[in-house]
């Protein structure tokens, strides 16, 4: 693998995990919003992955090696999870019996995606770091 390929990988990595990033922030900013442009209180959302090949010079020149992957975010969902129910009749969004119905954000599960997230976006910006510093040195070398 060279090093473009490598940085391409680690890029597509940045990528995902900063629209994951997003879309929990989303949810955060979100948690107590009861009425949405759509109808209805927000829906929490989640980021599917997916993976896809990379075209690379080299795998031109030998097809029967096994290809590299970049990341992609392939679509963000809604969740369909029931939202929470709570009872309080002086809430603007009240139903006739004084049910007000919230975003089915869990905040907890929210956190951990992030730090999860985080996590991942460090794992790339460390990888990226180790190319650049094999670039480097290969430099050296030839010097």
């Amino acid at each position: 693998m060279d090093i473009l390929t490598a940085l391409k990988i680690s890029g597509s990595g940045l990528k995902a995990e900063r629209a994951r990033l997003n879309v929990t922030a989303m949810n955060l900013a979100n948690a107590n919003t009861t009425r949405t442009m759509e109808g209805g209180p927000y829906k929490a959302k989640s980021v599917v992955f997916g993976s896809r090949p990379v075209d690379t010079f080299h795998d031109t020149l030998n097809a029967s090696q096994d290809r590299l992957r970049t990341v992609e975010v392939v679509a963000v969902v809604e969740d369909d999870k029931p939202f929470k129910e709570v009872y309080d009749p002086s809430h603007p969004d009240a139903d006739a019996q004084g049910i007000v119905r919230f975003p089915n954000v869990d905040t907890v599960e929210q956190m951990v995606d992030m730090i999860s997230a985080k996590r991942g976006f460090e794992a790339n910006v460390t990888a990226i770091d180790a190319i650049k510093s094999m670039a480097l040195k290969a430099l050296d070398i030839s010097r």
